[in-house]
C-alpha cells in the first residue's frame, strides 16, 4: 500500500552466502574473450566427417577398406535426383548400379574405386560372380545398408550391388603426337566434334584401339567423356588408348596441323571417298562430327580436306562410332599395304 513505511522493500537477507558487490572484479573476462574460430569437421573427435577420416587413415594403414558408413573416403555425395539412368556421380567419382551394369563393367575391366553390396542380398549367379571378381581383384567390398546404398546410387534401382568408379586421367593433346613419335610411326589420331554420346566414344575407342590409331581427342565442352558407358563399349580398349581433352578443339587442330598432321574431316557431302585418301601414310587427324549437326563451321574450315563414307540413299548418317570405325579401318590398310 502506498505510504506503508512498514512494507518490506526487496532486500537481500543479512544471513544470505552472496553479499553486495561493486563490480566483477574480471571474474568474467574468459567468458567475454571467446572461444576462438570453430574447429573444422575432420577436427571434432565426436564428428562423423572426423570418425571417416580416422577410418580412412586405418583403411590406408592396414589395407583394408573401412566399414563404419559405406560413404567413400574423400568422395562427395552423388548430385542429382531421379530414377533413370543407372549411374549418378560427381565431379570426383561415379556410382554405376544394377546387377547387369556392375557385372559388365567388372567384366569389361572398368577401373572401380569401391564395390558396394547390401545387407542380407539374396545371391543368384550374378552376385556371386560380381563378389568373385571384386575379391580376385582385390576391390575394396563394402556391405552397407540399403538406405545407405539408395542415397549413394541416387535412389536409383541399384538391386543391391553397386561399384564406384574413380575419374578417369586425360591427357594433354601433345602427349597423343608423343605417342606416335615414341613408336616411330606418323599419328593417327580421332578428334570429335560435337559427340555428346559417351557409348559412341566408347566405340571410337574400341576402334582407334583396334587399327592402332594414337589417341582420341575430345572437346572439354559439350562433348562425352570416358564415363563408365564409355568403358563398357569399349571393351577395355579404354586402358590401352589415350583420351586427350582440348580446351578448343579448332585452336587445337591448328596446332596439330602445325606440327604436320593433315585434318580431315568426315562429313556425307565430302570432296573425296574416305578410301582414296592421299593423307593416309602422313600423320593424320580424322575429325568426326556429331550425327546430327555434323562438323561445325570452325572445325570445317580448318580441316584440309573432307571425306565421305558412301551409303545407300535411303539412310541418311552413321553415327560417330561407326564412321570412325570405318575411316580408321581405311587408313590402316593402306599403311599396312604402304
Amino acid at each position: 500500500m502506498a505510504g506503508n513505511s512498514q512494507r518490506r522493500g526487496a532486500v537481500r537477507k543479512p544471513g544470505s552466502k552472496k553479499g553486495a558487490k561493486t563490480g566483477s572484479g574480471g571474474w568474467g573476462r574468459q567468458a567475454l574473450e571467446g572461444r576462438g574460430p570453430t574447429p573444422k569437421a575432420e577436427e571434432r573427435p565426436y564428428h562423423v566427417a572426423a570418425k571417416r577420416k580416422a577410418g580412412a587413415e586405418r583403411a590406408g594403414a592396414t589395407g583394408t577398406a573401412p566399414r563404419s558408413n559405406g560413404r567413400p573416403s574423400g568422395g562427395s555425395r552423388p548430385t542429382g535426383r531421379g530414377k533413370g539412368p543407372k549411374k549418378s556421380g560427381s565431379a570426383t567419382h561415379e556410382m554405376v548400379s544394377g546387377r547387369n551394369a556392375v557385372l559388365e563393367a567388372l567384366r569389361a575391366r572398368i577401373p572401380v574405386t569401391t564395390v558396394y553390396i547390401g545387407t542380407r542380398l539374396e545371391a543368384d549367379d550374378r552376385t556371386r560372380e560380381i563378389l568373385q571378381i571384386a575379391s580376385g581383384r582385390g576391390y575394396n567390398l563394402l556391405e552397407v545398408t540399403k538406405p545407405e546404398l539408395d542415397r549413394l546410387t541416387d535412389d536409383s534401382v541399384h538391386q543391391g550391388v553397386a561399384i564406384q568408379v574413380p575419374p578417369y586421367e586425360y591427357r594433354d593433346p601433345e602427349d597423343l603426337l608423343d605417342a606416335a613419335a615414341e613408336l616411330d610411326q606418323p599419328a593417327l589420331i580421332v578428334a570429335l566434334d560435337g559427340v555428346t554420346d559417351p557409348r559412341n566414344l566408347g566405340a571410337v575407342l574400341r576402334s582407334a584401339g583396334a587399327f592402332g590409331a594414337h589417341g582420341v581427342l575430345v572437346p572439354e565442352r559439350r562433348s562425352a567423356g570416358v564415363t563408365a558407358s564409355a568403358w563398357k563399349v569399349s571393351a577395355g580398349a579404354a586402358a590401352r588408348v589415350p583420351v586427350a581433352r582440348a580446351t578448343n578443339l579448332t585452336r587445337t587442330l591448328l596446332e596439330y596441323k602445325s606440327a604436320g598432321c593433315f585434318i580431315v574431316g568426315l562429313d556425307g557431302g565430302g570432296e573425296v571417298s574416305v578410301g582414296d585418301l592421299a593423307f593416309s601414310v602422313d600423320p593424320i587427324v580424322l575429325v568426326v562430327g556429331s550425327e546430327g549437326k555434323g562438323l561445325s563451321r570452325l572445325v570445317r574450315e580448318t580441316c584440309d580436306a573432307i571425306a565421305s563414307i558412301p551409303i545407300a540413299s535411303a539412310v541418311e548418317s552413321l553415327n560417330a562410332g561407326v564412321a570412325a570405325g570405318i575411316a580408321l579401318y581405311e587408313v590402316a590398310k593402306v599403311r599396312a599395304e604402304a
